[in-house]
């Protein structure tokens, strides 16, 4: 253990610091990402090779990677908002410190998703109707709505499969998908290339959901790989926030439910929309695409100012709605089916969950003061 924690700002909006806590747990997931995400220890330090043979080795991780679903069979799954979804369990084992070449299970399952993608660069899932909407084919097949599409380009990405061909071709094609929509430039939900069903929500609206997707998969690519003025697309997805009162999306609020973190984290919730919009600290540093587009400088700095309050908004709702007494998270929304683990019960404090939330605190240590965000 360290001998000493450097204090951080993110440690001021809790009542306590919660590192010391996570230090001692015997989660080991919850213990690595204290010490890679938290303490910015290396990979090649002792007690982070520790840590993470601990994950690996861990009977609960073993559980998750055996919930992994066949690529390419009808799994009867209900849709990309299922836990059971593949690349939904992708991310909570990436969540959890597995990482590529950990387990050969997992790059089996990469291994079949590489497979299947259309000649756009689009990847496929195979489903029956009923896959996230009623639109799909009775029979199962293969398709790819944008949402099935990012959670796929996504998880590769993350699992170290960025330099795949197939993968640089989709993420082009992401790039290429790129929209202007009711709300500025961003993604809509497409038609299936294979029945032409889009989805349930507005024609011309981007969507909430898939938006992070492309935008946190961008945020783990080299910058040539990104589309220009990515920036000016996240301040899409960031006014979805301030324009709440005004236009809801279709089947995406931001009130208590936003603010409140279900467990295991893969759907669109002010955790994932902070997660993702931290991995752009140009929007409350006033750096990037500033001053482009012929904006004048005071409208720049009205921008930032309101890109700076927008996310102390949401920051501050995710503590008040999710921490508790000693700076932890005891969940308090769960999906069924993960009662062994910490972040599934909602009787006591979690370690991972706690340290998930921690995490995406720490990324806005440097937002500027006010707000309400900073503690006096």
């Amino acid at each position: 253990m360290p001998n000493e924690l450097r204090s951080e700002a993110w440690t001021g909006l809790l009542d306590a610091d919660p590192r010391p806590w996570l230090l001692e747990s015997d989660e080991p997931a919850a213990r690595w990402l204290t010490l890679t995400h938290l303490l910015d220890l290396p990979a090649s330090d002792p007690e982070v090779v520790a840590a993470h043979a601990a994950v690996v080795s861990d009977a609960g991780t073993h559980g998750i990677i055996a919930r992994l679903p066949a690529w390419g069979v009808d799994t009867g799954v209900s849709g990309h908002n299922s836990p059971g979804y593949a690349p939904n369990l992708l991310h909570l084992l990436a969540d959890m410190g597995v990482g590529p070449g950990d387990d050969e299970r997992v790059e089996a399952l990469l291994d079949k998703m590489l497979e299947h993608q259309d000649a756009e660069g689009r990847f496929l899932f195979y489903a029956r109707g009923g896959h996230g909407s009623q639109g799909r084919p009775r029979e199962p097949a293969w398709g790819s709505l944008t949402c099935d599409r990012h959670a796929i380009v996504e998880v590769l990405v993350r699992f170290g499969r960025g330099d795949h061909p197939r993968v640089k071709a989709a993420v082009v094609r992401m790039a290429a998908d790129l929209a202007e929509t009711a709300q500025g430039r961003s993604w809509l939900c497409l038609p299936d290339v294979a029945t032409g069903f889009r989805g349930p929500g507005r024609k011309a609206d981007f969507c909430p959901q898939v938006a992070l997707e492309a935008l946190r998969t961008f945020a783990r690519l080299p910058a040539p790989s990104r589309p220009p003025d990515l920036l000016d697309t996240a301040r899409v997805s960031l006014r979805a926030w301030m324009r709440r009162h005004e236009q809801r999306p279709y089947m995406f609020g931001h009130g208590r439910r936003f603010l409140t973190a279900k467990w295991p984290a893969f759907w669109y919730d002010a955790h994932w929309f902070l997660d993702t919009l931290g991995r752009y600290p140009e929007l409350w540093r006033g750096e990037g695409s500033r001053g482009e587009g012929g904006r004048t400088q005071e409208e720049d700095r009205r921008s930032l100012d309101e890109d700076s309050r927008a996310l102390a908004e949401v920051a501050a709702g995710l503590v008040t709605h999710n921490f508790g007494p000693g700076g932890r998270v005891t969940p308090r929304s769960c999906y069924q089916g993960f009662a062994g683990f910490s972040f599934g019960q909602k009787k006591v404090p979690s370690p991972f969950a706690t340290a998930r939330l921690a995490v995406v605190l720490r990324r806005f240590d440097d937002l500027p003061p006010g707000h309400g965000y900073r503690p006096g």
